[in-house]
């Protein structure tokens, strides 16, 4: 059949409430103009991230009920550890609360303050735990991964030339790891591909460089080698996950993305040492390694989630909802990243309001359009979130300026993704009238989360 239907029925159902125009934009201006401020009650769509928003599945429920809350070696550890460990194939498994807990605690163990860690491109909370510990977060995208317009498989993929030049550059000894993010968020949700993960492998070997996987859409990223790299076609997807990892010495995740969680993560690894000093840290911040931070039921719930993430099923129907309101945006000339990420759309914001410059934050300005027009919550992925500060205080805008619309996991049907579509278009026809914005209060890190906007124009 041509059509691709839900692999689920609906079990239960929560209300969507909906406000007026006039609320909302009440509501807005009640939190400084950060949708992170905003109450999720007050939101009728919303895609402010896909990280532990999505709806558990049956056997998810069934397994919580058997949560094991022994302090330490519960049987729900054992199952956790042996479900990481089947994908995965590391030899240390550490539970964190989060993914960004993982993170946190390999750059503390890992990263001085003279070191650099390249990435094809670091997320946020990445980023900030590297730069917190004084070290260097850079990005090596490769150049197909800029062009927002250019329809190519793998755009996420690390730029091995300038992997190497700045290897080079730095100086082998003051690289304490690489990673790679897949896939690749920062630049548009887009994969990388088994070649690309091998290339970075050799070249890391050549200087004895540990290579760390951030993997938190590594099942998202395994359909798309799945469905675009030659010679793995038909291969199951938990097959191609075991080989992107066995090019790895590590890696962290956030479980609340493809282990289909709302909480929880994990750092893996094969080297001793580092394992010890991450489990001497892990039990300073987090818990006992055992659980690092998380409930027995939350532990069964991800050895249950990493495992349906990797359902071919599933991912056909993720994937063909994203493409659907990637299809209409296309037909509408509606400027996004292309081709579609396996989480989220992505629109252009600088060239949906071309008459705000980057660091007027054109992205802040379509997120809160977004909302005025129809409830829809999104997320800037630009200037706000990525641009830079000198020591001087001079700002540095982003390679992109995108917004980010990203799907939670078996929440929406396509009636929600039909509102959608309206209001994305809503809000192009009339482009025209957005204001840019200005920062009137922000934090050191992460900005982002907490920071304080205002309108340039104040006809809001």
């Amino acid at each position: 059949m041509r059509t691709i239907i839900e692999p689920f029925r609906i079990k239960m159902t929560e209300p969507i409430k909906m406000l007026d125009r006039g609320q909302r934009i009440e509501k807005l201006k009640s939190a400084h103009y950060n949708i992170f401020f905003l109450n999720a009650e007050d939101c009728c769509i919303d895609l402010l991230t896909d990280s532990g928003t999505g709806a558990m599945s049956t056997e998810q429920w069934a397994a919580l009920m058997r949560g094991d809350e022994s302090y330490a070696g519960s049987r729900s550890w054992k199952r956790f550890k042996a479900a990481v460990q089947e994908i995965t194939g590391m030899k240390h498994v550490f539970p964190t609360h989060q993914g960004r807990a993982a993170e946190s605690i390999l750059a503390a163990t890992r990263v001085k303050a003279d070191h650099t860690v390249p990435n094809n491109s670091h997320f946020d909370t990445t980023r900030a735990n590297i730069e917190y510990v004084g070290g260097l977060a850079v990005d090596l995208l490769c150049d197909r991964g800029l062009d927002i317009a250019l329809e190519a498989p793998f755009k996420g993929d690390m730029d091995i030339e300038r992997l190497e030049a700045c290897i080079k550059e730095t100086g082998a000894d003051r690289i304490p790891f690489c990673m790679i993010t897949v896939t690749n968020n920062t630049g548009g949700g887009q994969p990388v591909s088994m070649a690309n993960i091998r290339e970075t492998r050799s070249v890391l070997d050549k200087y004895d460089i540990p290579f760390v996987i951030d993997a938190c859409r590594f099942a998202e990223n395994a359909y798309f080698i799945h469905e675009r790299e030659k010679g793995y076609r038909g291969k199951p997807l938990i097959d191609i996950a075991r080989e992107m990892f066995s090019y790895a010495d590590a890696a962290t995740m956030s479980c609340k993305k493809d282990g289909l969680s709302n909480i929880g993560g994990f750092f893996v690894c094969n080297d001793d040492r580092w394992a010890e000093e991450f489990k001497n840290l892990l039990i300073l911040r987090e818990g006992f390694p055992t659980y690092g931070g998380l409930a027995g039921r939350d532990l069964e719930v991800i050895a249950v989630g990493l495992m349906e993430a990797l359902d071919y099923d599933y991912q056909v129907y993720r994937h063909a909802t994203v493409e659907y309101l990637g299809n209409k945006l296309l037909e509408l000339g509606i400027p996004h990243v292309r081709p579609v990420g396996g989480h989220a759309v992505f629109l252009d914001s600088k060239a949906f309001l071309p008459h705000i410059p980057p660091l007027e934050y054109p992205g802040i300005g379509l997120v809160n359009a977004l909302y005025i027009e129809g409830g829809v919550r999104a997320v800037e992925l630009g200037s706000v979130m990525f641009g830079r500060k000198d020591a001087h205080g001079n700002s540095t805008p982003a390679l992109l300026e995108l917004v980010r619309l990203a799907f939670p996991r078996r929440v929406y049907t396509q009636s929600h993704f039909d509102y959608l579509a309206e209001v994305i278009e809503a809000v192009w026809r009339d482009r025209g009238e957005i204001t840019g914005y200005r920062i009137t209060q922000e934090p050191e890190f992460l900005r982002h989360f907490t920071c304080h906007f205002k309108p340039i124009s104040s006809e809001l």
